[in-house]
């Protein structure tokens, strides 16, 4: 039956896929993608820090705790978005970008970890999956469309385009497959890991992505997609006292 857990990583595969196919045939306006980037943000990081980060063992001392491998998700993508040029933009901000293979190769590797953290967080709790899907999927809305921008950008034709999408979307599916082979002893860590990925994607990527243009619907955005995220989260609490 845990095989039925791969099946949400589906969600954010056609997601990117469809996304970056309406932005090629220009039925999808990319003009207030910041206001979804900050939606994102707010969403992300409440993830990370409500849901994920209770689920896991944060006593004594970092190098006694999963604290240590929050710090190595949050530091490990900073270096691949760094060295890969990988982040959510709007339009013009786009534009000063190309789409290399160097950043193709830090797409697949932001989509295997989804993948993984998708599935292992159903392994331990399926409440906890369905949060880490919902942040994926609010993670992947502006990636999506920032990638098929970067696409436009470095004249890939859109049947060509298409396919680089589809075959990033299919990384979420192999992330997800390894997280079966994941010893269950380690489920704990591994969601630990993304949680600090969540929190640099939130916090360091999205969150100063979306306030390159300050304006006060930004703020609320960020602080509605928290609440949007706590109030999922509070459901669970809720079945339970029932």
């Amino acid at each position: 039956m845990e095989i039925i857990y791969i099946l949400p990583a589906l969600v954010p595969f056609v997601l990117d896929t469809s996304l970056g196919y309406a932005y090629y045939k220009n039925i999808l306006l990319t003009k207030n993608v910041r206001y979804i980037i900050a939606f994102a943000s707010g969403l992300i990081i409440s993830a990370a820090l409500f849901e994920m980060l209770p689920h896991i063992k944060i006593e004594g001392r970092w190098f006694e705790s999963n604290i240590l491998f929050v710090a190595l998700g949050f530091f490990s993508f900073y270096i691949i978005e760094k060295l890969t040029l990988l982040h959510s933009c709007g339009e013009e901000e786009c534009e000063i970008h190309s789409l290399g293979s160097i950043t193709a190769l830090g797409m697949a590797a932001d989509n295997v970890i989804d993948g993984i953290g998708i599935v292992t967080g159903f392994l331990i709790d399926p409440f906890l999956g369905i949060i880490v899907t919902v942040a994926v999927v609010a993670h992947e809305i502006p990636q999506a469309i920032s990638s098929a921008i970067l696409l436009k950008n470095s004249n890939v034709k859109k049947e060509r385009g298409f396919i680089v999408l589809f075959l990033a979307g299919l990384f979420y599916l192999i992330g997800a497959i390894i997280a079966f082979f994941i010893p269950e002893n380690l489920h704990e860590a591994m969601i630990a890991f993304v949680a600090g990925v969540f929190l640099y994607v939130g916090a360091g990527d999205l969150l100063s992505e979306a306030h390159k243009r300050f304006n006060v619907m930004v703020i609320l955005l960020v602080i509605f997609g928290a609440l949007v995220l706590m109030l999922i989260t509070s459901i669970e609490f809720i079945l339970d006292a029932h």
